[in-house]
């Protein structure tokens, strides 16, 4: 630690520049996407009376001050994330300034899916998913762009890495070698087919014969199949999907719920616990739980979790059924969000058995664990490209639940683990204003120790600062 000595300065006073000079320092090293979305944001300060980190003085963080911080920190939401910073950097790069506009456009196209219709039916499932996998294929392949550049500078070759198809809009950006418009146009091909298939058996509009041909078409015809490995990328995002035929169970319920709207069938869903269940909106959910060939329609629309003894859904029945809370159109996203977000998580954490998100909460209040060490040493080492994925995915969840104090725990750890202290104190601080008062206690020692960390980071040499990160 660097020691300053001057003439008439006080211990004191010599401890309050230290901490001035260590706070503009790590600002004057802040990226322009940092300032950005940071540039708000004061000194914390710790009052011990109340428990929490405020902004701006100290004081307790209410549930107002905190809702106010939350629309400040809506620019982070729309803004590159500081692991993507090299791309303020790449401006004269073309690739760059395309793969970054892409990841905006995408957030602000999710955001006003999601956030800015006035009605919950209105929201198009498919759409904001596929918003999700243009964002994050962005920021992978601009992580491949840096890779190449990086490479053809190594090699001091002359001629420039591959170019990339230019797009006149977000929409236009490839993914699976379809854009967003062509994969909704895929899932229009696909209930086409159901109709046709209604048409050849010369039936009406019986709703057990429209399920029954919707089922026929995806898992049969299609060749839909449900994935339960959970580390798969493949099988989690929409457009992989409807490519690969492979899908988690959310987002075959996407699929499944996508197809059926567009042949005006109305089906809803709901969490039970570990699984997400679909059915057709009806008066007559008995015609649902009838076994024909060896099974109920509810049971080939859901897969084998309704059989397995193990799982809740196999104790659904036509009574059950009408007792269950209904997901809105905005939950459903939510599920998919938290499933990428798990996705991503264990991946990046695959070196590291075991590790949780809250894994260092549990120790903080052990004097001989490593962690209190304020210095950052201890934080488990992370892929940190998946561990950005992680953190995208969390930053959506908290543009559909803002005031979700969990979510926002969890996003403050990712924040932790990937070595932005200060952000992590702000949303961890945030999180505690409304948290329940035995979980904000539990986060108070961790919180006040992050801020040592961010301090002490503060006050290290340039050559010293931060955390070596790859993308």
């Amino acid at each position: 630690m660097l020691g300053i000595s001057l003439p008439g300065v006080n211990h004191k006073q010599r401890m309050m520049m230290m901490m001035m000079i260590g706070g503009a320092s790590a600002s004057s090293r802040a990226t322009p996407v940092e300032m950005a979305s940071l540039g708000t944001c004061g000194r914390y300060e710790f009052d011990g009376r109340n428990r929490f980190w405020s902004v701006y003085g100290k004081g307790k963080m209410d549930n107002l001050t905190a809702t106010t911080r939350i629309a400040a920190l809506e620019k982070r939401r729309l803004s590159i994330s500081p692991s993507c910073s090299a791309l303020a950097e790449s401006r004269n790069s073309s690739r760059a300034s395309f793969y970054k506009e892409v990841l905006e456009a995408s957030r602000e196209k999710f955001t006003q899916e999601i956030s800015f219709r006035s009605k919950d039916k209105d929201i198009s499932l498919a759409k904001a998913l596929l918003y999700v996998a243009a964002e994050d294929e962005a920021f992978m392949a601009f992580n491949r762009e840096m890779d190449a550049l990086s490479l053809h500078y190594e090699r001091r070759d002359t001629s420039s890495p591959s170019n990339v198809k230019e797009c006149d809009c977000m929409e236009a950006v490839p993914l699976a070698g379809k854009n967003i418009n062509e994969w909704l146009v895929e899932l229009d091909a696909i209930a086409k087919e159901v109709e046709a298939e209604l048409v050849s058996r010369d039936i009406g509009c019986d709703l057990v014969e429209v399920v029954d041909a919707v089922n026929k078409v995806l898992f049969v015809s299609r060749g839909f199949k449900r994935s339960s490995v959970l580390v798969d990328s493949k099988c989690s995002y929409l457009h992989s999907a409807l490519s690969t035929g492979c899908a988690n169970a959310i987002l075959l319920s996407v699929i499944y719920i996508e197809v059926c709207r567009r042949l005006n069938l109305t089906i809803v869903g709901s969490r039970v616990g570990e699984e997400f269940l679909i059915w057709p909106q009806t008066g007559n959910p008995e015609e649902l739980f009838k076994v024909t060939s060896g099974h109920s329609l509810f049971g080939v629309v859901n897969g084998k979790c309704v059989e397995d003894p193990r799982s809740k859904a196999s104790d659904i029945n036509s009574n059950s059924l009408l007792g269950l809370d209904i997901a809105t159109n905005r939950d459903i996203i939510g599920v998919a969000l938290g499933n990428l977000i798990r996705l991503h998580w264990k991946r990046a954490s695959r070196t590291n058995y075991g590790l949780m998100l809250t894994s260092p909460l549990r120790f903080v209040h052990k004097a001989d664990e490593k962690f209190n060490k304020t210095d950052g040493s201890n934080v488990p080492l992370l892929r940190p490209q998946e561990l950005r994925l992680a953190s995208m995915a969390s930053e959506r969840l908290l543009i559909l639940q803002p005031h979700n104090w969990a979510f926002r725990r969890d996003y403050g750890m990712m924040l932790y683990y990937s070595g932005d202290y200060e952000a992590a104190v702000q949303e961890l601080s945030i999180c505690m204003a409304f948290a329940p008062e035995d979980d904000a206690e539990a986060l108070e020692p961790f919180v006040e120790k992050l801020h040592l960390m961010r301090l002490e980071s503060s006050w290290k040499s340039p050559g010293q600062q931060g955390r070596l990160t790859v993308p």
